[in-house]
């Protein structure tokens, strides 16, 4: 081999050589992708199992979010503003003292009632007016009795001298009359008694409790003024408080009005019950004193 073909052959691989490192990236082909690995790498540490245990998480900033027991009915009404405070001590008051009128009311009617119908049997069952007043004068203890006993009593006074005159029945009737009329006015005055004051909170509550949503919302208000946060932990607290003034003056007007409505009738058909007894009575004690009466 000449020199010449030594030359030759050192400039050939130094050709190649140069494009084997240098001209690689711009003439090779480019490699085929490689596959997914099949699984994870020799070595690699195993990935940690989930916690099984709570985490307690920290909040390191802003304003923590209301819990469950911020929202309790005690919670709401110990952090309430003063005004609200008051408003709901009264709403509560009005609304236990009017729920004590109720059941004592119930009671009372009921109690009445079946009196009434007990003295209706026996005051028709035959007996004559004094063993009638003799039974009855020792425990007159409903309406319906009183108005007998009274009736009764003035017809015994138109005889302390005798029977009366003719001339004189028509201002003893008007007496016996009126004698029951009155006895049926106090009777029934005693059953509306405490009614009122149903009516006042069936009608005013739902404005006190207004009064109070007013003065919660003012309230929410001036706390987004002075934070400068439109929060709910912000705004909630006070919108809870006007709301629940608002509830508790619904909860206090709704069954008074519900049972004063009911009562009033329930005392209005009773007072028909007893002037029809007192008419029913008036025309015996009118035959009576006819029968009886000197000419």
């Amino acid at each position: 081999m000449t020199m010449k073909h030594l030359i030759t052959a050192a400039a050939i691989a130094l050709s190649v050589m140069f494009l084997a490192v240098g001209g690689a990236p711009a003439l090779a082909q480019p490699a085929p992708p490689k596959a997914a690995p099949l699984g994870a790498p020799v070595g690699a540490a195993a990935p940690l199992a989930a916690p099984t245990t709570a985490v307690t998480v920290n909040q390191t900033g802003g304003t923590s979010a209301p819990t469950a027991e911020g929202f309790s009915i005690v919670h709401m009404f110990l952090n309430a503003d003063i005004i609200v405070k008051a408003v709901m001590s009264l709403l509560f008051l009005a609304s236990l003292w009017s729920w004590a009128i109720i059941i004592n009311k119930w009671l009372a009617l009921r109690a009445v009632q079946r009196q009434a119908s007990q003295f209706e049997k026996t005051f028709w069952s035959g007996l004559s007016l004094d063993e009638l007043h003799t039974q009855i004068a020792a425990r007159n203890e409903h309406p319906m009795s009183a108005v007998f006993t009274a009736a009764l009593r003035e017809w015994k006074r138109a005889f302390e001298n005798g029977p009366p005159r003719e001339s004189r029945l028509g201002g003893i009737k008007e007496r016996i009359e009126k004698a029951m009329s009155v006895t049926i006015l106090r009777e029934t005055d005693g059953l509306e008694h405490q009614l009122g004051f149903l009516a006042t909170v069936g009608a005013t509550a739902p404005f006190v409790g207004l009064f109070g949503t007013v003065w919660g919302i003012m309230n929410a208000f001036t706390a987004i003024a002075a934070r400068h946060n439109t929060t709910l932990s912000v705004v909630a607290p006070g919108i809870a408080e006007a709301l629940f003034a608002t509830a508790m003056g619904l909860l206090a007007a709704i069954p008074a009005v519900i049972f004063y409505n009911w009562f009033t009738n329930q005392i209005v058909r009773y007072t028909g019950r007893l002037e029809a007894f007192a008419d029913e009575f008036s025309a015996i004690l009118g035959r009576q004193l006819d029968e009886k009466a000197v000419r």
